[in-house]
């Protein structure tokens, strides 16, 4: 039989290889860095069980063969002190040679190169990470010097099971062996300093604290009297077992709530918030929703793996179901239970679903429920949800029409009133403290609001003493486009267009220098027109300025600097585009201009210079920056 042949019974001879460079390095880490955390190697490798049996319940529905005589899913934890190992094992779906190699030697995941990058050699924070990026099954290694795996894929004969052995140090042996039982037995050959967590109390302890909740027994050889001695040949279940979101509230405390969310995220923080509820009726299902306190590394790829864990009548049906939850809403973790959904339905026909755009719909409104809470009760909750989700929740905007004014609610900016760069102002906030003659909402677009904040188009809304929303995300200029207005408040870009001196709102005088009708003043602004040549659309004399010399204002229908950066930036070709040059008429860098008329050369050079510097301050990039440095030293040396 050849080697190439399918049927081939796997190789007895042990193959030892390496594993892949990724994975060495994170291996290196975690056995010298992550001391602090140490037992987090349990929680990982019953999650790890947990999901396996999960997975074979959900093939056993189409596959019921595949459960055979063992239909009783469990996960079992055995020790040794004497010996100094500890075991974890399931009855799960398994795995076969070729899927031991590759998620036992391989980290099969582009955000591999992220989990590196984010490890800041802090050992509380790096811990954190574990889990988090799909890494958790070489957490052994913190408490381990050499971890065996015994497993066997459900389906597959006894003689085709498999043996997978490492110590850490860069290489790892597969080999085939027979294996009686499907499933997969991990056994942790302890160091010499970590032994002390094999023993009863210890790993009871730490069972019923991180995997109280696991909707399969976790099973420990039988206590027999209080001195702790084992119950020869008899198991005593030590978790709960009882899927928590089918538990009335009351019964459940905060922790319990803490402890399931961080099985469910692979996080060791608590959440943020959280949401649960029963709903019964026409359409019967239990949800359980949190709010994490950070960001996942791949939050802002909309095509990365997002959603809830779905069951069916309790049986786990898939881990990311995105239909569930809109796509602005991607950052929520937890669970839905339906009693309604058919079992063997496919991914499209869950999408076609009336019962399920029902519970969509539902689901959406009960997280925008919990953050109007959030809001309410805990404003620096809030502002921490903000500072990690905010660019991501104001996609909802334009995504959900029929719950964007409860999105709008929840909207925070930041201000010309705002202290520092915080977001805290609300558009109603706005509304509330705008002068009553205002008809607009303000607002500005730059990198940062810092940035913005020190923009030369906002002098004269600062001399008014009117407030400008500043905004730096790239969405927000896409979001405030498609919103046009808030309670009949046009939204209006102050960089646009041409703006008159008795506009504005306010009492205060418009004091730009400019001198309407001067004809020397029109002469001078149409040759510096003629310098500038097809870079501007016009120069023209500015209401905008009180301190700036000059500033770029865009056309009314000229895409925005943020979102040409965007577009840009991926690839697309944008159309031509000449923004205006405004020019502050009595800045004392016209008036030199004016009398430095009659010299050419220096009559380029700053006129130039105060088109570049109008550029930058927008956030535009220079076509020849080595000419505008070189300029800028020409007009030092004269």
């Amino acid at each position: 039989m050849s080697a190439k042949d399918p049927a081939a019974k796997p190789s007895r001879r042990a193959r030892t290889r390496s594993f892949q460079a990724e994975v060495q390095q994170l291996l290196k880490l975690m056995i010298h860095s992550l001391y602090s955390h140490k037992e987090i190697f349990l929680r990982e490798l019953i999650s790890n069980a947990s999901d396996a049996c999960d997975r074979l319940r959900f093939s056993a529905i189409s596959q019921p063969e595949l459960l055979g005589e063992d239909a009783e899913l469990a996960i079992a934890v055995d020790f040794d002190a004497d010996e100094g190992w500890i075991e974890v094992s399931d009855n799960g779906i398994g795995m076969s040679e070729e899927e031991a190699v590759q998620q036992l030697g391989t980290i099969a995941r582009s955000g591999t190169s992220d989990f590196l990058a984010k490890l800041s050699g802090d050992e509380q924070q790096d811990a954190r990470l574990i889990g988090q990026f799909g890494v958790g099954f070489y957490s052994s290694f913190i408490v381990a010097d050499r971890v065996e795996v015994a497993t066997r894929r459900a389906g597959l004969p006894a003689e085709e099971g498999v043996r997978w052995s490492s110590d850490g140090q860069g290489k790892f042996t597969v080999k085939a062996v027979p294996r009686e039982r499907r499933g997969t037995s991990v056994r942790l050959h302890l160091k010499e300093e970590e032994r002390g967590f094999a023993d009863a109390w210890q790993l009871r302890s730490l069972i019923r604290r991180y995997s109280d909740h696991i909707a399969f027994p976790v099973s420990m050889p039988a206590m027999q009297d209080s001195k702790g001695s084992d119950a020869a040949g008899q198991q005593e279940v030590v978790n709960t077992a009882k899927a928590l979101w089918t538990r009335p509230k009351r019964d459940i405390s905060a922790e319990e709530y803490h402890e399931f969310y961080r099985h469910i995220a692979h996080d060791s923080e608590d959440p943020l918030c959280h949401t649960h509820n029963q709903v019964e009726g026409r359409r019967e299902y239990a949800s359980l929703l949190y709010i994490p306190k950070r960001a996942p590394f791949d939050l802002f790829n909309r095509e990365s793996p997002r959603g809830v864990k779905l069951y069916v009548q309790r049986v786990f049906i898939m881990d990311d179901a995105e239909q569930f939850l809109p796509l602005y809403l991607r950052f929520v973790r937890g669970v839905v239970d339906s009693n309604d959904l058919p079992l063997n339905v496919s991914r499209e026909l869950l999408q076609q679903n009336d019962d399920v755009r029902a519970m969509r719909q539902a689901l959406a409104r009960r997280v925008l429920d919990m953050l109007d809470r959030l809001a309410k009760d805990d404003s620096e909750g809030y502002r921490a949800f903000w500072n990690e989700f905010g660019r991501v929740f104001k996609e909802g905007v334009v995504e959900d029409a029929g719950n964007r004014d409860r999105i709008l609610a929840l909207l925070r900016f930041a201000t010309t009133a705002s202290q520092g760069d915080g977001q805290d102002a609300t558009l109603a906030d706005y509304a509330k403290r705008k002068p009553a003659e205002q008809k607009e909402i303000y607002y500005i677009t730059a990198a940062s609001p810092a940035a913005a904040r020190s923009s030369p188009q906002l002098e004269v809304f600062a001399q008014r003493g009117l407030e400008v929303l500043l905004l730096s995300d790239p969405i927000d200029e896409w979001v405030v486009g498609h919103l046009g207005a808030y309670e009949e408040l046009r939204f209006r870009d102050i960089t646009r267009g041409a703006l008159e001196a008795g506009e504005l709102p306010g009492a205060a005088p418009v004091e730009s220098g400019q001198a309407a009708g001067d004809a020397d003043v029109a002469g001078l602004l149409a040759r510096m027109r003629s310098v500038l040549g097809e870079e501007v659309s016009e120069v023209r004399a500015s209401a905008r300025l009180t301190d700036s010399p000059s500033c770029l204002a865009l056309g009314e229908q000229e895409m925005g600097v943020q979102m040409q950066r965007i577009l840009r930036a991926s690839g697309q070709e944008l159309p031509e585009a000449r923004p205006v040059l405004e020019i502050n008429t009595g800045h004392a860098l016209f008036k030199r201009l004016a009398l430095r008329e009659g010299d050419a050369e220096l009559f380029e050079d700053m006129t130039r210079l105060l088109h570049e510097q109008a550029a930058l301050t927008q956030g535009r990039e220079l076509a020849d920056p080595g000419e505008f440095v070189r300029r800028v030293n020409r007009l030092l040396e004269s």
